[in-house]
């Protein structure tokens, strides 16, 4: 299909551009985990489009504390926490010296669990395809760890998809999953929210109203 220029108009937009390109692989019906809470509206389009159930798939950054917004691994719901060995490294820092910060990521993980899904499981993945959601790709810290988490649940097919990413981050994820899907990877890439007209932050209310909304709607 043709390429549509950026910036996306907004997030739903983004998803459908997405979803086309992921009709190619035939995965009717496949289970579409977003990474909220930016990916749910992204997840949404591609859901409606692949006539599969959506669901969210909970993460956090493990963030560098005296740079919070530097990320130094992530985790995701259902898996260990995956973090960047070489820059622990340069840091001098160890596993156990995160180990505060992770319990306090881990424990807001399953609030957020809790707001977006209550007490309902993460959907049965083993043996069928899922598509891994997000609404673009920086430094890919947060979707390798969805990925590999999803990874120990057994899906026949793994498929990373988001609407934009940073080059060199499309490169380092490739070999996580069976199929990475990304319409754009523009060069100058500095933040995802530059390639989006309307990026509006998301609040949990945003998130569970995504997840109620009917999919005729999308």
């Amino acid at each position: 299909m043709r390429w549509k220029s950026l910036p996306y108009s907004d997030r739903l937009s983004a998803g459908r551009v997405l979803a086309e390109w992921l009709v190619p692989l035939g995965l009717d019906g496949a289970v579409v985990l977003a990474l909220p809470r930016g990916g749910v509206p992204v997840g949404h389009a591609v859901a409606r489009r692949l006539n599969g159930p959506l669901d969210v798939l909970v993460t956090r950054k493990i963030g560098y504390p005296p740079q919070p917004e530097l990320g130094l691994g992530a985790i995701a719901e259902g898996g260990a926490p995956v973090l960047d060995a070489e820059l622990l490294r340069r840091l001098g820092l160890t596993e156990d010296d995160l180990a505060p910060i992770v319990a306090a990521e881990r424990a807001e993980l399953e609030r957020r669990v809790r707001a977006y899904r209550g007490d309902r499981p993460l959907p049965e993945t083993a043996g069928r395809p899922v598509v891994v959601v997000d609404d673009g790709l920086a430094t890919g810290g947060t979707a390798r760890a969805a990925v590999r988490a999803t990874r120990e649940r057994g899906p026949s097919r793994l498929v990373l998809a988001v609407p934009v990413a940073a080059a060199e981050t499309v490169g380092s994820l490739e070999a996580e999953v069976d199929d990475l899907v990304v319409p754009a990877a523009p060069l100058g890439f500095h933040a995802v929210g530059e390639w989006y007209r309307d990026f509006g932050q998301l609040t949990d209310g945003d998130v569970v109203a995504w997840l109620a909304r009917p999919r005729e709607a999308g």
